[in-house]
């Protein structure tokens, strides 16, 4: 099985796209006519929930297919609604796959030993299936909190190697209070600094051709600065770009996290394709009907914002 970062890049390629769309649903903000047709049938049940988010999810990747490389469900707004949203969880990764998109599955796990070897073979691998294995999840990467140190790593460095899956470690993360921890500083580095050098180390020996690691990090937008220190620091890793949009980074933010000859990031934005229909400049355009419509216009958009910083910063690589 190929690599994770060998079959990201032919994605970004093929889609002339470095967009990864957040599959993020609330029930609140889906459109009434998904919610009534389901709701006629099954009631307000947490069952009708599941079957409310897979149908709006399906509607979106419909949407987006063309024009992003990749998916990322984050877990906690499926969880929520117990098995019934979980199963909407992985109905959402297998019909993204059929749509012939790359999955990321937003669940920043972390444990040690046994632990976070069943969770990086649910998420990311095969798990015990009476006298033979069964995919979990099916993910084709993950996030992942690498603040247990190896411990908590190395089950997922070893499901990436023997899976041809790929995994984000948390490094530089977008929201206003990361630097409560990942500024403090340890033997003259910052936090994220030392977590940006152990993920060198646990993805150099599983690299693709062109060098890039299948252990990757998440580097907010937000912070363009440090991504760019970062950048210089994570030479061959990948990088999730959360931030852009609705938490308040352009695409000029998020050139920093792309390496000069271009590849090395993909760029998540959720709230602001998913929901576009009710947000500026989308929802003077698009009803609520219209949700893949405005979904569509939003994320071509991105595709082509990003595209256009790139090439002013000599980083687009076509």
């Amino acid at each position: 099985m190929s690599n994770f970062t060998t079959r990201l890049k032919a994605k970004i390629e093929e889609k002339k796209s470095f967009v990864c769309v957040g599959l993020d649903p609330r029930l609140n903000r889906i459109p009434e006519q998904i919610k009534e047709e389901i709701v006629a049938e099954y009631g307000k049940t947490k069952e009708a929930v599941g079957k409310i988010f897979l149908e709006f999810n399906q509607g979106i990747i419909d949407a987006v297919a063309d024009y992003a490389a990749a998916v990322k469900p984050q877990i906690a707004f499926y969880e929520q609604y117990g098995h019934q949203g979980i199963k909407a969880y992985e109905e959402t990764i297998e019909y993204a796959k059929k749509k012939d998109l790359l999955v990321i599955g937003d669940a920043k796990r972390n444990d040690i030993g046994s632990t976070a070897k069943a969770y990086a073979d649910g998420h990311l691998g095969e798990v015990d299936f009476w006298e033979e294995a069964e995919v979990g999840y099916g993910a084709d990467a993950l996030t992942v909190n690498g603040y247990l140190g190896s411990d908590g790593i190395d089950p997922f460095v070893e499901a990436c190697n023997q899976q041809g899956k790929g995994i984000f470690v948390l490094v530089r993360t977008s929201n206003p209070s990361a630097g409560e921890l990942q500024d403090l500083e340890a033997d003259n580095k910052r936090i994220y600094e030392v977590m940006a050098e152990l993920v060198n180390d646990w993805g150099e020996d599983i690299k693709d051709e062109d060098g890039f690691s299948a252990v990757g990090a998440v580097i907010g937008a937000t912070y363009p600065e440090e991504a760019e220190e970062l950048r210089e620091i994570m030479g061959n890793a990948y990088f999730l770009v959360p931030g852009y949009g609705a938490q308040g980074a352009g695409a000029k933010e998020v050139v920093p996290s792309f390496k000069d000859g271009g590849y090395g990031a993909i760029v998540n934005s959720a709230r602001g394709i998913i929901f576009a229909y009710q947000r500026e400049p989308w929802k003077d355009r698009f009803s609520a009907d219209e949700y893949q419509e405005a979904a569509q216009a939003a994320v071509e958009y991105m595709r082509e914002d990003i595209n256009t910083a790139l090439n002013e910063a000599g980083k687009l690589p076509w």
